[in-house]
C-alpha cells in the first residue's frame, strides 16, 4: 500500500485540529478576557532508507541520505495570554487588569480558579463575586448602607467605599501569576486552574512588579483577531484539500496498477 495514503490522511487529522480550534476562537470573539488558542504541529517518525553520513561503495560519506516522512501530528494547542483591547463600560464592578496576574476565585468545592474576566458583581450578602458566584479571595464585602457606584478601586487593588463623607477601606485584591501561564488548564467559564506545568502561583499586589495595575470601570475584551482567524482558517482549509487530494492521487495510481494487465 502506498505510503502516501496514511501520511496524508495525518495531514487531514492535523488540519481538522486546526479548524476546529480556529471555531472556537471566533465562537469566543466577544466573551470577556478570552485568550485565543493556536494549534502547534510537529513532523512524525521517518523511515530511513540510507542514513546521512553512511560510507558509499566508493570509501565516501554519502552527503544527504534518504529518509521519507510519515506525516504530522498535533504537540499541542497553546493559550496565547497577549492582553485583549480595553473596554471601557463605567460600571464600578468591573474591573480589568492591566499587565500580567488573575484574579482569584473560590469555586463551590472550595478550590482556587483563577480569571481575567473582571465582569464582578455584588450578591445579596454584599459580597464581590463573578457572573457564577464566586467570590474573590480575599473575600471582600460591600456594607448594606452603601451602594455599588461609591465603591472605588485603586491602581493597586485597594478597595475603599464612601460612607457618608468619609472613606472606608474594605479590602485588598490580591492577583496572582504565574511562571508558565500557558500550562494552565482552562475549566471554561473563563476560569483556570494551575498546574504542574504553570507551577504554582505567585501572589502579589497590583501595581507591583511582576503584576498589573487594576482598571476601574474598564473590561479586557477577547484578544481574538478575526482577520488573522479568517486567514489562518482559508490556509488550514486549503491544507486540508490538498492532503484529501494527494489521498485521490494516490488511489487513481493504485487503480491504474489494478488495470494492468
Amino acid at each position: 500500500m502506498m505510503r502516501s495514503l496514511f501520511t496524508a490522511a495525518t495531514g487531514m487529522e492535523s488540519q481538522q485540529v486546526t479548524i476546529d480550534t480556529i471555531s472556537n476562537n471566533l465562537a469566543n470573539v466577544n466573551t470577556t478576557a478570552f485568550k485565543r488558542s493556536r494549534a502547534n504541529f510537529h513532523d512524525l517518525l521517518y523511515q530511513t532508507l540510507k542514513a546521512p553520513g553512511q560510507n558509499s561503495t566508493a570509501g565516501t560519506v554519502v552527503p544527504t541520505g534518504i529518509q521519507i516522512g510519515a506525516g504530522s501530528r498535533i504537540s499541542s494547542v497553546e493559550k496565547m495570554f497577549n492582553e485583549g483591547a480595553i473596554r471601557v463600560t463605567n460600571k464600578t464592578t468591573d474591573l480589568m487588569i492591566e499587565g500580567q496576574g488573575f484574579f482569584r476565585v473560590q469555586k463551590d468545592d472550595g478550590s482556587v480558579a483563577f480569571t481575567r474576566d473582571g465582569s464582578f458583581k455584588i450578591d445579596n450578602t454584599g459580597r464581590i463575586v463573578t457572573s457564577e458566584g464566586f467570590p474573590l479571595i480575599p473575600e471582600i464585602v460591600v456594607p448594606e448602607n452603601v451602594t455599588s457606584d461609591k465603591m472605588h478601586v485603586g491602581l493597586d487593588g485597594t478597595v475603599t467605599v464612601r460612607v457618608g463623607n468619609e472613606s472606608q477601606d474594605i479590602g485588598q485584591i490580591v492577583l496572582a501569576n504565574f511562571v508558565n501561564p500557558t500550562g494552565l488548564e482552562s475549566l471554561g467559564r473563563n476560569l483556570y486552574a494551575n498546574t504542574p506545568a504553570s507551577g504554582e502561583p505567585l501572589q502579589g499586589q497590583p501595581n507591583t512588579q511582576g503584576f498589573g495595575r487594576i482598571g476601574q470601570g474598564e473590561l479586557e475584551a477577547s484578544n481574538v483577531n478575526i482577520v488573522e482567524e479568517m486567514v489562518n482558517m482559508i490556509s488550514g482549509q486549503r491544507a486540508y484539500e490538498i492532503n484529501s487530494k494527494v489521498i485521490q492521487t494516490g488511489d487513481q495510481m493504485l487503480q491504474q496498477t489494478n488495470n494492468i494487465r
